[in-house]
């Protein structure tokens, strides 16, 4: 017998098998504890896949172009963090490297590697492994933050010099909401997978 524990109160319940499109909530306070629809898994890795593309986009063309005095200069966003790098901002330069570069493409990558053993029923030791570091670095995402700072110093920069928004800014605003939706596939969800996919590595 297997039982789940709510995220919310704390209440015992037995799981059970469910038919397909239908949640089991908890008895004491309605929150859902679980579902089954097997469709979500697709459209989970149909996200991330989305997400992977207007991610190389936004990291392949420049954000923006500013022309000033007749001269143009458009940077990308790993240029932008060799600019910082260069201009001795180090802990900034390392920030954005980490929180807009680095940390999302490592979620994509976690997650589009669980979905895939999901989908095939493979994965092992390696699958737990993902799902841990899934939850760590999910915190360090921030690329709304990011991408608001960017709107900010574009105001200001409107100011002084001809602001041409590039095609990486339009693919960052469609990142972050790709992001955030990328954010609400629940990992607990994708834990409480981990037990039916061993059940049927057992079946003969």
């Amino acid at each position: 017998m297997t039982l789940i524990a709510c995220h919310e109160c704390d209440m015992l319940h037995r799981k059970v098998s469910l038919p397909a499109g239908t949640v089991a909530r908890c008895g004491r306070c309605g929150c859902t504890l679980y579902r089954h629809s097997p469709e979500r898994t697709d459209r989970h890795l149909a996200m991330v896949l989305g997400a992977l593309i207007v991610f190389v986009i936004a990291n392949a063309f420049p954000i923006l172009t500013l022309e000033l005095q007749g001269y143009r200069h458009g940077s990308t966003l790993i240029g932008a963090v060799r600019t910082l790098f260069q201009a001795d901002m180090d802990v900034v330069a390392l920030l954005v490297l980490l929180t807009a570069v680095i940390f999302p493409l490592t979620e994509l990558l976690l997650l589009l590697f669980v979905l895939l053993a999901l989908r095939t029923g493979q994965g092992g030791a390696e699958l737990h492994r993902a799902l841990r570091w899934l939850s760590q670095v999910r915190p360090w995402v921030m690329l709304d933050v990011f991408l608001m700072a960017v709107l900010v110093a574009l105001a200001k920069l409107a100011n002084t010099a001809t602001v041409i928004p590039g095609i990486a800014l339009w693919a960052l605003v469609a990142l972050a909401f790709l992001m955030a939706a990328v954010a609400a596939i629940d990992s607990r969800e994708l834990w409480q997978h981990l037990p039916a996919m061993r059940a049927g590595r057992r079946r003969p």
